[in-house]
């Protein structure tokens, strides 16, 4: 057994790779390696025999497993560490140019749109996604019967059917946002809230989460001549067009009294949208003067103020600028479409130097 003992251990440690290894295995503890077979004399021998061989061939066949073991752990690391050497790589080193990232169209336009309103002197005002009822409805003047509640259009937070505090909802609009901003400074004020909003539609012009941009102006000689002014150099400056023509069409939103849908100009050529020529129009937002109990909402004497309010799609003017067709290809995560609507983050619009796009 010494000599069974020294003559794999020496084998074992001068094994140079895994094949080498595996034979050494086989012919020493296979089925038909050497100390199996000596295993299988004892059966021959009586039971003192048996008594004083049996322990040191398990002895002998644990120790042969054991610098097997040993032996297979360190080629294995052995040759880790010369793949790590050969598979080097220098993290360091700079990108390929290819890899540059570009800024997302939504982004773009929220930034061009920004940079346009800070000029005509309008502030930025953020809030959370997650409304409760009442800054998302009441006290945007919606009625509870009104189809904007129900849970077909409207996300509804989950809830216990014995909690009695207000319902919750991904909000459908930034005009909480107008809310809150009023609250928090009263008036005067001129804010613009642009941000994600959820509503349950899904097709070619409608997703599940799209971006709006809603304002306000709000002090104690503001009119429907100053809305359609401000809508008017916004259009112009955004599109990049002098005098571009808008019509404004009365309609019915909760929140405005009176209250005014807005078309642009436009023309098809082609089958092509141009903006700011020929005699067709288009719907682009809604708007209208603010409604007395809204401003009572916000913490606002209507008796001494007045304002007028808009809300537009950000979505739906990025297809109409940058001509993109399917409003769903904006989230498709698509590298394709990234790089070919993208732009240039080191030359993205900001609130100090104005529109770039």
């Amino acid at each position: 057994m010494d000599d069974l003992r020294d003559k794999y251990l020496t084998a074992i440690s001068a094994a140079s790779d895994e094949s080498g290894l595996e034979e050494l295995r086989l012919q020493a503890v296979g089925k038909k390696g050497e100390v199996s077979l000596k295993m299988r004399e004892l059966g021959k021998m009586t039971p003192d025999e048996r008594q004083v061989a049996g322990p040191k061939l398990n002895a002998l066949k644990d120790e042969i497993n054991s610098a097997l073991a040993a032996k297979k752990e360190a080629l294995a690391d052995a040759a880790l560490d010369a793949r790590l050497a050969e598979e080097w790589l220098d993290v360091t080193l700079p990108g390929r140019t290819r890899g540059k990232g570009t800024v997302h169209p939504i982004s773009q336009v929220t930034e061009e749109i920004s940079a346009i309103f800070a000029d005509l002197g309008f502030s930025v005002a953020e809030g959370p996604q997650i409304e409760n009822d009442w800054y998302n409805f009441d006290a945007l003047n919606i009625p509870p019967h009104h189809p904007a509640r129900q849970e077909f259009d409207t996300f509804y937070m989950h809830r216990d059917a014995d909690d009695e505090r207000a319902p919750h909802v991904l909000r459908t609009h930034t005009s909480p946002v107008q809310i809150r901003a009023m609250e928090k400074t009263g008036a005067p004020i001129r804010v613009i809230a642009p941000g994600r909003v959820y509503r349950s539609d899904y097709d070619q012009t409608h997703t599940p989460m799209f971006h709006q941009i809603e304002g306000m102006a709000i002090g104690k000689d503001i009119s429907m001549a100053n809305l359609k002014w401000v809508l008017e150099e916004f259009f112009a400056a955004f599109f990049g067009i002098e005098g571009i023509k808008t019509r404004f069409r009365a309609s019915h939103f909760p929140f405005t009294e009176p209250s005014a849908e807005v078309d642009i100009q436009c023309s098809w050529v082609d089958g092509q949208l141009r903006i700011g020529e020929g005699d067709g129009w288009m719907e682009v937002l809604g708007s209208g003067m603010m409604h007395p109990k809204v401003l009572q909402a916000g913490g606002v004497d209507p008796e001494e103020y007045q304002g007028f309010a808009f809300g537009m799609g950000i979505d739906r003017l990025a297809m109409l600028k940058y001509g993109i067709p399917d409003l769903r290809a904006f989230f498709d995560s698509d590298l394709r479409w990234l790089r070919h609507y993208g732009f240039n983050p080191m030359v993205q619009p900001n609130l100090h130097g104005g529109v770039s796009g």
